[in-house]
């Protein structure tokens, strides 16, 4: 399955996203980033739904979400 990775500026803001998205009906996780990742504080937010809609929820709710990859699991 394919998901979405969202780096955050720490692990305060990926508590927060996963608040806001779950509130909105969206299943997440917070997970500890890659090692040799450059971006974020060390955590992302996985998510299986499409970064276009999830993205645009997060920077509404203050949480300064601009990049996204995705990973296999």
């Amino acid at each position: 399955m394919t998901y979405t990775l969202i780096p955050v500026s720490s692990v305060t803001y990926a508590m927060k996203s996963k608040s806001i998205l779950n509130r909105m009906g969206y299943y997440c996780e917070i997970e500890r980033q890659e090692k040799g990742s450059r971006s974020g504080c060390g955590y992302v937010i996985r998510v299986k739904d499409d970064p276009a809609k999830i993205l645009p929820i997060l920077n509404a709710g203050g949480i300064a979400a601009r990049s996204w990859t995705t990973a296999e699991r």
